[in-house]
């Protein structure tokens, strides 16, 4: 996911995403604890991009304040 995809998309669509991901990210945990986890690349990916969208809804949650 690029930050110029999540920049134009509205806090709503945002914040669905970032649930998705976490569920994803719990489950990739729970595939990694039992030791199925094919794609260890995955949960990186994950992460990071949680991080891209909290940081994409802060940024315009700044920008709406202002």
């Amino acid at each position: 996911m690029k930050a110029e995809e999540l920049k134009s998309k509205t806090p709503d669509q945002l914040r669905d995403s970032l649930v998705q991901l976490k569920k994803e990210a719990f489950n990739l945990r729970f595939q990694q604890a039992t030791n199925q986890l094919e794609n260890t690349a995955r949960m990186r990916a994950v992460r990071r991009d949680v991080a891209r969208i909290k940081t994409v809804l802060v940024q315009k949650a700044t920008e709406a304040a202002k």
